[in-house]
C-alpha cells in the first residue's frame, strides 16, 4: 500500500478504479493492528486501488472527509467518497473484508 506523501498527490488520485484510503497515524494501536491484517486483504481486492495517509500530518484532508477515527477506511470512485468504515467498524480482518465485498 502507497503512502501519500503531499496534498497534490491525495488530489491527483482520481481514478476510475476503486480507490480505498486509509486514515492512521504513526501512535494509534488500532492503525498497527489493522496494519498486521491489510495485507492479506488487499491481496484479494484486486479491483481496488489501495494507499494510506497520516490523519494528523494531512489533518485538513481528514477534516474535509469526515475522518473522525482512526483508522477510517474511505472509498472513492472517480474521486468522489462513496464510503466510509468509520474505526469503530474496522478493528477486524472480517468487518474490513466484508466492507470492502460489498462495493
Amino acid at each position: 500500500m502507497d503512502r501519500i506523501q503531499s496534498k497534490d498527490q491525495y488530489q491527483d488520485i482520481a481514478r476510475d478504479a476503486f480507490t480505498v484510503m486509509k486514515f492512521d497515524t504513526t501512535w494509534c494501536p488500532d492503525c498497527k493492528n489493522m496494519d498486521r491484517f491489510i495485507g492479506d486483504i488487499i491481496e484479494g481486492q484486486t479491483d481496488k486501488d489501495f494507499f494510506a495517509i497520516d490523519a494528523e500530518e494531512f489533518q485538513q484532508i481528514a477534516e474535509e472527509n469526515d475522518v473522525r477515527g482512526i483508522p477510517s477506511l474511505l472509498v472513492f470512485k472517480n474521486g468522489e467518497k462513496i464510503g466510509h468504515l468509520h474505526s469503530k467498524f474496522a478493528k477486524t480482518p472480517t468487518q474490513v473484508r466484508e466492507y470492502l465485498d460489498t462495493l
